[in-house]
């Protein structure tokens, strides 16, 4: 069997499989996987509780270097029509609609988790599968849950010691710098969710005087949040601009009774080594700052790192159609090409992905993946398969190629 046919079968395997209430049974199927086809040391650990059902992390090779391929395996609520009998619905066909079964040109995966990430992951398992890292590095394969929530799986991992000294996680960068192309996030946004709180004194409507109005007080405070100025900075040459904005108000308990609290929830999202002064909201008389969310951004601080992801990506690109060495064929059928006929670049990427624990931690991060901007969360979620092919050829490129 080809290579190539390994990756889109696991991947229409691993799309089937439910992980939005619970990652226990992906990730036994990912367990089982590796153990089957691989002679890696194979770790479930217990992130997330016996309803998540735990990382699964694989580790061959030996070194003093360690390089990580990541993705996740939880997925979003699916719509209602990517469900049937409690069954994801998972199909096959060309980009647009017609064309018979070998009609290879841009042919798509569709189901929930194809793109963010089930796709990647099955890639970046064959990969792992596949390569032969060069001397003194030790290859790593890790899918973690509860990425959607808050990087619940990385964030375990990393409190029990995982930190890959570079990785490469499989996130969507596809179609930045043109469509089809995947290009090489070296940097992306983070995000911090923070509630403003404005206290005041009730008193009946009628006699103003009588109170504080929390509103008027949580207005001064929007007022603050809207003049400041959005972080930005630069990483590996590329510009990279954060924002910040107001995306609720709450406050009020009747139509006559002047308010005595109001909430204002703010959206920011962040830079590597730039915050917004949201403390400057707390100048305000009566109002309180909390942060409730706080997802880490990424920059690559290896410079190296990134022109090897990139040239891996690239030569994937330039040699689409060879077969491997042994004859395996990872690469599409003969005549037939992935969409894309442009460069990789490096980019920036405006999403949070576990690469930012990952970074915050220690690690040597880009992401690099099949999806394509405003793919993911969809109620027609796909990902092309001969993009999946060509992420098999960068994730392996990367694991033969990097010595550290």
């Amino acid at each position: 069997m080809e290579r190539r046919d390994d990756v889109r079968d696991l991947a229409r395997e691993l799309v089937s499989v439910p992980s939005h209430e619970s990652e226990a049974a992906a990730g036994d199927r990912i367990e089982g996987w590796l153990r089957e086809h691989t002679d890696a040391a194979v770790r479930r650990d217990d992130a997330g509780g016996a309803e998540r059902g735990g990382n699964v992390i694989a580790r061959k090779g030996s070194g003093e270097t360690a390089l990580a391929l990541v993705g996740h395996h939880d997925v979003v609520p699916p719509d209602g029509s990517q469900v049937e009998d409690g069954e994801y619905v998972v199909r096959e066909e060309p980009a647009d609609g017609d064309g018979g079964a070998d009609d290879d040109g841009d042919r798509r995966l569709y189901g929930r988790g194809s793109a963010d990430m089930k796709g990647a992951v099955a890639a970046a398992m064959c990969a792992f599968r596949d390569s032969e890292a060069p001397p003194g590095i030790e290859l790593v394969f890790a899918s973690f849950v509860g990425e959607e929530v808050g990087g619940v799986g990385a964030r375990a991992a990393i409190d029990e010691g995982f930190a890959p000294d570079y990785a490469v996680v499989g996130e969507g960068s596809t179609g930045y710098s043109a469509p089809g192309v995947i290009d090489v996030a070296v940097a992306h946004k983070g995000r911090r969710g923070s509630t403003l709180v404005a206290e005041g004194t009730a008193a009946h409507a009628s006699e103003v005087a009588s109170g504080v109005n929390a509103v008027y007080r949580a207005t001064d405070a929007v007022d603050v949040v809207r003049d400041l100025s959005f972080p930005s900075t630069q990483v590996l040459g590329r510009e990279l601009s954060g924002s910040i904005a107001v995306t609720g108000i709450e406050g009020g308990s009747a139509w006559n009774v002047i308010p005595e609290r109001c909430e204002v929830t703010v959206d920011e999202r962040t830079v590597p080594g730039e915050r917004a002064d949201l403390e400057r909201a707390e100048t305000v008389d009566g109002v309180s700052w909390t942060v409730d969310q706080d997802l880490p951004p990424m920059a690559c601080d290896d410079p190296a790192f990134a022109d090897a992801v990139l040239a891996a990506a690239r030569d994937a690109h330039e040699t689409e159609g060879e077969t491997e060495p042994d004859g395996s064929g990872a690469a599409p059928d003969e005549g037939a090409t992935a969409p894309g006929d442009g460069r990789p670049e490096q980019v920036v990427k405006p999403h949070a992905t576990d690469a930012g624990w990952l970074a915050d931690a220690g690690t040597t991060c880009v992401v690099c993946g099949p999806a394509e901007q405003g793919e993911a969360h969809t109620a027609d979620e796909s990902v092309s398969l001969p993009v999946l092919d060509r992420c098999y050829r960068i994730y392996r490129g990367v694991a033969e190629s990097w010595a550290g």
